[in-house]
């Protein structure tokens, strides 16, 4: 599940060639089908070519040709919220710049019916609606509901 961006403007999001810090916020995006848990990529919305530092946890995203207001460094699932401007942003303009399909019977390429919990609440609705606030674990199960699982941000996010 990974799409490539070209720097073109996607729901109004731009790609910068540095990160923007006005508005600088992070959420969690986990993602399970049938109870099996799949990776959100390092690298979505970074402009290739991705300049990667290896750690202990994985490749990091360091660097790139651009970087969009939403986008990832690494595989843990946080979505970097960097803005120039305070606004909301949603969880589907997420998927629209990770060039992945979204709504309430598919994540990516996976169909199914689509359960959210965010924070450990059910919510019910359309995925693209749920909205990225500070710190907000989103989990979306398709077909298999499994338990919440909670996440710890590191220190400084």
């Amino acid at each position: 599940m990974n799409g490539t961006v070209s720097g073109q403007a996607i729901d109004g999001i731009t790609a910068g060639t540095q990160e923007q810090l006005a508005f600088h916020i992070h959420a969690h995006l986990a993602v399970y089908v049938n109870g099996q848990p799949r990776t959100v990529p390092f690298g979505v919305g970074v402009l290739p070519p991705l300049q990667l530092e290896e750690t202990a946890a994985g490749p990091f995203v360091v660097g790139g040709a651009g970087f969009y207001w939403l986008h990832t460094h690494d595989t843990t699932g946080v979505i970097h919220i960097e803005s120039p401007v305070r606004r909301q942003y949603t969880l589907g303009e997420f998927f629209d710049v990770w060039m992945q399909p979204l709504g309430p019977n598919q994540v990516g390429p996976v169909h199914g019916p689509v359960t959210i919990l965010v924070d450990g609440a059910v919510v019910p609705g359309d995925p693209r609606n749920v909205p990225l606030h500070a710190h907000s674990v989103i989990q979306l199960d398709v077909g298999t509901v499994v338990p919440f699982r909670p996440y710890t941000f590191a220190a400084g996010l």
